[in-house]
This record gives structure tokens, C-alpha cells and sequence, in this order.
């Protein structure tokens, strides 16, 4: 795994081979995060990483200068991977909570400015998950959320949704709220 820009930037972190997480690839990130970066300031961001996965889309966060960033990650491989990059990192504005990523977006009670989900392309109930984002409580006005997802999917007629941007094999839909 390879943080791309920032103060993390270029720094590399070898991936345990037990990881079952479906990280977004380099290319794609690099895309995605200029235009995030375009539509608004990550430096001083409240930001949460939905799936976090590798946590890959969290230090690039953090990088680029987030407050703070959430990393909700429910597999023990995973979240032991995201604590272990963060404690080399020395970065202390990470929050990486153990839990089901449904559970924490139904029973969120606080805003963020910019969330991105990439979950499990084949997880039973994909296709509900920008609505759910967009009906809860982690959303405000200004608020970004990116979701990543294969091009089965097209969230273009869901309120806010701003654009869609593929790299490659993935598809990004940008809702603007």
C-alpha cells in the first residue's frame, strides 16, 4: 500500500497476505482525491472512511491533512493492519472503530464533511447503502460522500448526486449535500 500525496506521501507499508479487503487501486485513488480536492479543502476535514479496508483512503486523508478521520473497519486482520500503519506513522487524528459499517451509519449522531464507503462489491445490500449515508445523521449541508462501486451499479437518480467518475474498473459516484 502506497500513500500517494502529503505529508505521508510515498510511503509504502506491505500489506499482510491474509487481508481479504479490496483496496482501491493507486490510479484510482490518486483520480478520486483530485477531485475531492477540487470540490473542497481536506486540511481541517472531519472525515470518515466507510469499509476502511487497507485504511489506504484514511492516511491518504490524514496526508493531506484531515482533523480528524474515522476508520470503521469490522475485520480484526484489517483493523490490526490500519492500528499498525498508524502507529508508524505516529499519526494520533485516526479513530479506528471495530464495528459494522451499517450499524455505525444508522446510529451516527455526528456530521462529516467528507465520507467515502467502498464496501464489498458483492455484500448483500450494496445498493442501499448511499441511501442510508444520505438519510443519516453524518450528513449536513457541504457535506461530500464518495462511494465507490462496479459499474453494475448507477446512483445518478439518488438525491444529491453530483457525478460519476470511473478509473479503470472503478466507479466512483460524488454526492454533494
Amino acid at each position: 500500500m502506497r500513500i500517494i500525496r502529503g505529508k505521508y506521501g510515498r510511503r509504502r507499508f506491505s500489506v499482510p497476505t491474509n487481508i481479504t479487503a479490496r483496496p482501491t487501486t493507486d490510479f484510482a485513488r490518486e483520480n478520486i482525491f483530485n477531485v475531492i480536492e477540487n470540490l473542497t479543502d481536506i486540511e481541517d476535514a472531519r472525515c470518515l472512511d466507510l469499509f476502511a479496508g487497507t485504511g489506504a483512503v484514511s492516511f491518504e486523508f490524514l496526508s493531506r491533512g484531515a482533523a480528524s478521520v474515522t476508520a470503521v473497519e469490522k475485520s480484526a486482520i484489517q483493523a490490526r493492519f490500519i492500528e499498525k500503519v498508524a502507529r508508524e506513522l505516529g499519526d494520533t487524528n485516526l479513530r479506528l472503530l471495530r464495528t459494522d459499517a451499517l450499524r455505525y451509519i444508522r446510529d451516527a449522531v455526528t456530521p462529516m464533511d467528507i465520507i467515502f464507503a467502498d464496501p464489498p462489491y458483492d455484500m448483500d445490500g450494496f445498493g442501499d447503502i448511499p441511501r442510508a449515508v444520505l438519510e443519516s445523521r453524518l450528513v449536513k449541508e457541504g457535506t461530500i460522500f464518495v462511494m465507490e462501486h462496479s459499474r453494475a451499479y448507477d446512483f445518478s437518480d439518488f438525491p444529491h448526486f453530483d457525478q460519476h467518475r470511473t478509473y479503470g474498473s472503478v466507479n466512483f459516484s460524488i454526492f454533494i449535500i
